[in-house]
């Protein structure tokens, strides 16, 4: 791999969010949007429901950890899908770049997103709410890259089916995400979900952060088990996906769209 190229797709990518607003905008409006919903609705409860002072970090925490799944997801499928929808596959993929170089590059740029997003929403769920994301301590790094993982792999996802079947199935890049949401226990514990249902958040890695995350705010303390499972369900989840995503964009080769170096 050559950073050099990689860091000229970064870059192009930066330069189509420099020059857009509606790109900027979209980093923080839908997070920022839900901060206040769900920072209202948490009050509400603190006061119908004898006010639980850990309620508002809960609720509002867990958002603001999954807003990290959803825009490393965001920035690997929809610019993919970007690129699909303007025939541009074929003029990134006549210069030098590696298919490898162009995966490495969208999950870079959604690093980036990510830190950018996670910046803002803090400061405003702090404001607003008095909710400290500092709370989760070290924690916090951990949680953010085990949910970047678990991003990059319904990204991955997202992406193998794009390029296999096209732009028909587009609509997953919104959707797709939503079928891991029940499962990840953001805003509940595991617990109150169906027999069914739990068994299979037990194949989830977001679920055991989300879970690690509630324990860390009620109690002050992570098994370290959950995380570890995390982890080794993340990596596994990556390699199948990659592998996924690599047979999907051979299917754009077959059709001679491309070139691939």
């Amino acid at each position: 791999m050559s950073m050099h190229r990689i860091y000229g797709i970064v870059l192009r990518y930066i330069y189509l969010m420099r020059h857009s607003f509606d790109r900027v905008m979209d980093i923080f409006y839908w997070v920022i949007m839900d901060i206040i919903l769900w920072g209202f609705t948490s009050l509400f409860f603190r006061q119908a429901f004898a006010g639980d002072p850990n309620l508002s970090t809960n609720l509002i925490g867990g958002l603001i950890l999954w807003y990290v799944v959803w825009r490393t997801q965001y920035e690997i499928s929809v610019n993919l899908l970007e690129e699909v929808w303007n025939k541009n596959l074929i003029n990134i993929f006549s210069s030098p770049i590696s298919f490898t170089e162009w995966i490495v590059a969208f999950m870079i740029n959604g690093i980036i997103k990510v830190l950018l997003m996670l910046g803002i929403a803090s400061v405003v769920a702090y404001v607003l709410y008095d909710v400290n994301m500092l709370t989760y301590g070290p924690y916090l790094l951990l949680f953010i890259l085990l949910l970047m993982m678990s991003g990059w792999v319904v990204g991955f996802i997202i992406s193998s089916f794009i390029l296999r079947f096209g732009t028909k199935l587009q609509n997953l890049a919104w959707s797709f995400p939503n079928l891991v949401n029940p499962f990840s226990a953001i805003f509940y514990p595991l617990s109150i979900l169906p027999l069914l249902a739990q068994n299979i958040a037990h194949f989830i890695p977001t679920s055991y952060v989300f879970e690690s995350a509630r324990s860390l705010i009620n109690t002050g303390y992570v098994d370290p088990i959950m995380l570890w499972k995390s982890f080794g369900l993340n990596v596994v989840y990556l390699i199948v996906s990659i592998f996924f995503v690599r047979i999907g964009f051979k299917k754009v080769l077959e059709k001679g769209l491309v070139k691939l170096y």
